[in-house]
């Protein structure tokens, strides 16, 4: 299993933290498997550091796309796509 740094702004480290935030939509330039250690280092990007803070993660899930057949291009290039994490409700 391998290690992955990758920097985390510091909203969404803050999501991550609390629990809040279960995903991360990454630029797929790297390669990802699930088991792999994802290390998340808060980077601020106004003043281009990192913080010193950050978080140690698995990933459970990899889903890679570059186009999905779902829906046009005219329908993509209007609303875009979204992530969506879901629980199932009792």
């Amino acid at each position: 299993m391998a290690i992955i740094h990758k920097k985390i702004w510091p909203e969404y480290f803050d999501q991550v933290k609390s629990g809040e935030k279960k995903f991360e939509l990454r630029l797929a330039d790297f390669a990802a498997k699930v088991g792999d250690t994802l290390i998340l280092e808060e980077w601020d990007p106004q003043t281009k550091t990192y913080t010193g803070r950050s978080l140690k993660t698995k990933i459970t899930y990899v889903l890679k796309t570059k186009d999905l057949p779902f829906w046009s291009t005219a329908e993509v290039d209007k609303y875009g796509y979204q992530i969506l994490q879901i629980k199932i409700q009792p």
